[in-house]
């Protein structure tokens, strides 16, 4: 049983007019669903039922059960463009999962042991709050953890530095791209220093 899932309707009226349209008179999200042997499909979405899903941050790390008029297949979130200034989501990219055939997906960061470096003095700062990741649908993690018990002051964590979960491979670092993931660095006033402001 998936505990997530989502009701869509095929929709056949395209274009940037007909997805405003839909916005504003139906409270409806216009999404695109593609990947596997099929064709992309337009569908359009409750927006009430998207903005439920996500509130549970693992929605965006798991298999979605997508019911498109009856016909159900599997996705996992690939993009969501959201509005600006108010947040609410204005349009979904979705990918089918296929049994056996690598997917990419954006997973939620999870930072641990974060007393620790500030216990030296330091301050933690979360440069990335998701990284992509590519796997079989099997492997799909939750979130990645990230260890800060041994980051030191001035040092940056790196997905060099993160162990991916077993059969997982981060994209970015796939192509040569190390990201750094947060940073520990000196507390912008030196203790002694804001002591001799107050006395």
């Amino acid at each position: 049983m998936n505990d997530f899932t989502l009701n869509a309707e095929a929709r056949s009226d395209l274009g940037k007019g007909a997805s405003r349209r839909l916005r504003r008179l139906a409270s409806l999200v216009p999404a695109v669903v593609y990947g596997g042997e099929k064709a992309p499909e337009s569908i359009s979405m409750l927006a009430k039922e998207v903005a439920k899903l996500l509130e549970n941050e693992a929605a965006y790390s798991h298999i979605i059960e997508l019911n498109i008029g009856g016909t159900k297949q599997n996705v996992v979130i690939k993009a969501l463009q959201r509005h600006p200034a108010k947040g609410h989501v204005m349009h979904a990219d979705f990918v089918r999962v296929v049994a056996g055939q690598k997917l990419t997906a954006i997973v939620p960061v999870h930072f641990i042991n974060e007393a620790a470096p500030v216990k030296k003095g330091g301050e933690i700062s979360h440069v990335a709050s998701e990284i992509e990741v590519s796997c079989l649908p099997k492997d799909l993690p939750e979130f990645i953890e990230v260890d800060l018990a041994d980051a030191e002051i001035g040092s940056i964590v790196h997905l060099s530095n993160i162990k991916a979960p077993k059969g997982v491979e981060f994209v970015a670092l796939a192509h040569g791209n190390d990201l750094a993931v947060a940073n520990v660095h000196a507390p912008r006033v030196a203790p002694e220093a804001a002591e001799g402001a107050a006395e």
